[in-house]
């Protein structure tokens, strides 16, 4: 038995759900940024099998436009409900500070051809954090990638030195 740990899931669950509150109630202007862990986004689901909404903050890494997180649930045998929510509608809702915008969802696990390198730089974005999480379960945990909707009005700016205009 490790009470240490149950704890700390408690104690985890507890401040990750204030961490959600509080990047939602100021709008973004609080939350994106969390000193030692880096930057968060507000995911938005609808339950596969439920329909209700669900919002959390997660730490997010980027590649190019895209926005990638992942599913480790503090290496737990199973993958976090919003997974399933998320390969279900392969559609959901972001928000990164202050802007919210549609994403489409793209799930991948190890022998998908981009798995390793993007598993790479979320481990690196996340400071070892989710290798420590890969060694507690024999599941691979999913690296889940977030492309913006470019056809939706304000969505986010692309990264530096690229240019777009979509006439709307």
């Amino acid at each position: 038995m490790d009470p240490f740990g149950t704890i700390g899931r408690v104690i985890g669950h507890g401040i990750s759900k204030f961490h959600t509150v509080l990047y939602r109630t100021t709008h973004g202007y609080i939350g994106h940024k969390m000193p030692g862990y880096g930057l968060y986004l507000l995911l938005h689901t609808t339950g596969a099998k439920t329909g209700i909404s669900r919002t959390v903050a997660l730490t997010y890494a980027r590649d190019g436009r895209d926005f990638l997180v992942v599913a480790p649930m503090a290496g737990a045998p199973k993958s976090p409900g919003r997974y399933h929510n998320l390969r279900a509608a392969l559609t959901a809702e972001i928000n990164v500070g202050t802007q919210r915008f549609a994403v489409h969802v793209q799930a991948l696990n190890r022998g998908d051809a981009d798995y390793a390198r993007l598993w790479r730089i979320v481990t690196d974005a996340s400071g070892g954090r989710y290798e420590s999480y890969q060694d507690k379960t024999s599941r691979a945990i999913p690296v889940v990638v977030l492309t913006p909707d470019p056809y939706e009005r304000g969505n986010v700016p692309l990264p530096q030195g690229t240019a777009c205009h979509l006439g709307i």
